[in-house]
This record gives structure tokens, sequence and C-alpha cells, in this order.
């Protein structure tokens, strides 16, 4: 069965960055889409997908531009 949500962790692990990335892109409104349940903080795996279609969508958009 597949996973359907990632933690924190998680995340920070599947991007190879630190989980306070993640905080500080939650605290000023970057960043995927997250829920916070019960003081959890989760990323839907669609949700993290988008987020990365959109991130290489704007990069090859950038490069397209220089």
């Amino acid at each position: 069965m597949r996973e359907t949500c990632l933690n924190q962790t998680e995340l920070a692990a599947r991007w190879k960055i630190s989980p306070r990335t993640l905080e500080r892109w939650r605290w000023i409104g970057d960043g995927p889409r997250f829920l916070k349940i019960g003081g959890r903080v989760i990323y839907r795996i669609e949700d993290v997908e988008a987020f990365e279609r959109a991130a290489l969508s704007a990069a090859a958009e950038q490069y397209r531009k220089d």
C-alpha cells in the first residue's frame, strides 16, 4: 500500500533539506500545502507532487528566459 501522507521529517528527507526549512516555509506561507491535525503537520503526497511540478515548471520557464 502506498503512503498518502508524509510528516515533516519524511518530506525533508525526500528533498534532502532541513526540517527547519519546511518550518520556515510554513511560517512565511511558502512551500507545499499542509494539514495540521491535532498539533501534527502532515503533507499529502498529491500536494507535494503538485508543488514539485510547479517548481519544475518555474525552473524550466526561467531557463528559457536566460
